[in-house]
Order: C-alpha cells, then sequence, then structure tokens
C-alpha cells in the first residue's frame, strides 16, 4: 500500500517556460512522486511537452524554482516520430546508446552493461529483434526498442513522451506493464498521454490547460467529470 503522502522526486514551485516570444508554462506548482508513475494529460497546447522538456533539463525556467530529490540526469524517451527511420543501427545499438550515460559514447561497454541491455531488451519483448535495423521494424516494435533504451539508463527518473500513442494493443499493454514494474522496482516515471484510459492507470495524474495546472492527484480524484467538462467540453461519461 502507498503512503498517503509519498516524498517526492520533484518538486515545482511557480515555474514558467517556453520558447522564445512564446511562453507556454505559467506559473506552475506541482510535485511529482518517488517510485510511482505520472501522466501528465492535457489538451493539444496545454504545456504537456514543455513540462516535459523541463523536468528532463532541456527547457530552462524563467521563472519560479525545481527540486529533485536525485541527482542523476534524467532518462528521457521521445516519440518514435522523432527518430530518423534511415539511421544505420540495430536495436540492440540502439538499447545499448542508453548506457552512454553511464560510459560515454566511445568506451567500450562492460560485462554489465551488455547484461543491462540484454535485461532491456527481454523486458520489452524484443530480445529476438537485437540484429534487426531499427528503420525495419513496425512503429510498435521501434517505440519498445526506445523505451528499452531508456530502461539502460538505469535512471532514478524515467519521462516518456507519448510513448503508447498510435500502436496496437499488445504494444500499448506491453509498454505500459514495463513502465509500472519499473516504478515497483523503485524508479520514478513520468509520461505525456492524450489517452486518458492510460491517465487513469497511473498513480499520479497532472492535468494541465493553457499552461496552467487544473488538477493533480490521484486520477479518480483529478479525471473527473467536471474536470473533463472544463477543460475538454467532455460529458461525465468519459
Amino acid at each position: 500500500m502507498r503512503p498517503i503522502h509519498p516524498p517526492s522526486e520533484v518538486t515545482l514551485r511557480g515555474i514558467s517556460a517556453g520558447y522564445p516570444r512564446r511562453p507556454v508554462l505559467h506559473r506552475l506548482t506541482a510535485h511529482i512522486p518517488r517510485f510511482a508513475t505520472t501522466a501528465i494529460v492535457g489538451p493539444n497546447g496545454s504545456g504537456k511537452s514543455t513540462l516535459l522538456g523541463v523536468l528532463a533539463g532541456l527547457l530552462p525556467v524563467t521563472a519560479g524554482s525545481i527540486e529533485r530529490a536525485g541527482d542523476s540526469r534524467p532518462a528521457f524517451v521521445m516519440q518514435r516520430s522523432a527518430v530518423a527511420e534511415t539511421l544505420p543501427l540495430t536495436v540492440r545499438e540502439t538499447v545499448a546508446m542508453g548506457r552512454w550515460a553511464h560510459r560515454g559514447a566511445w568506451r567500450r561497454l562492460t560485462a554489465h552493461d551488455r547484461a543491462v541491455v540484454d535485461a532491456a531488451l527481454d523486458r520489452l519483448g524484443i530480445a529476438d529483434l537485437a540484429a534487426r535495423q531499427l528503420g525495419r521494424l513496425s512503429g510498435g516494435q521501434r517505440q519498445r526498442a526506445l523505451v528499452a533504451q531508456g530502461l539502460a539508463q538505469e535512471a532514478e527518473l524515467l519521462l516518456l513522451d507519448e510513448p503508447t500513442t498510435g500502436l496496437d494493443v499488445a504494444a500499448r499493454q506491453r509498454i505500459s506493464d514495463v513502465l509500472a514494474e519499473s516504478a515497483g522496482l523503485g524508479t520514478t516515471v513520468v509520461h505525456v498521454t492524450h489517452d486518458l484510459a492510460s491517465a487513469r492507470l497511473a498513480d499520479h495524474c497532472l492535468l494541465l490547460h493553457d499552461g496552467r495546472l487544473v488538477a493533480q492527484g490521484a486520477p479518480e480524484t483529478v479525471l473527473t467529470g467536471a474536470t473533463l467538462r472544463r477543460v475538454w467540453g467532455l460529458p461525465d461519461s468519459l
């Protein structure tokens, strides 16, 4: 049973962030609980990917502060559509890139590194695809390879940008199961999603609208009929 008030992996206090001449997040205060899955949800343009970029350290904040429980670099898993299909990489090479945070890009992998890569391939069910070219995989297989790369980093904080969007049921379920398992093993998982069903499976939820936090907490208290009507204009039955 999870504690009523679990410790935070990341605490955001009044942060603002965005791009030149285009502010996106406006004085957002929220927390990311440790060893749990957090879903960031909201309509298009609500600031979900910008918040993920802030958590990943890719975007600086223009106001406010961020407190992190750990000092290791987060692992960031981008959408498969952001990865060039023509890259001459095998699945194993793609996953092994996750070890660069520990070994650097040019040092040989150790036996431990290879074991971590093998375990990540196994967990995502793609060990039999290890020698295949990444660009020749189906969308679901390629996304599982990218999630495996994120796992191979062994980071305390794992960030994913819509990891199951556009995938078939089997691929969505495999990735969702692995992310839940990772949280149970001590990783803090944060993922952006448009899928309310996926968000309801998370332990914690941040609901954004127009760059502001509408609600945070357990999905059943955040994704209520009132908030769905307010943010999306959806009926209570969803």
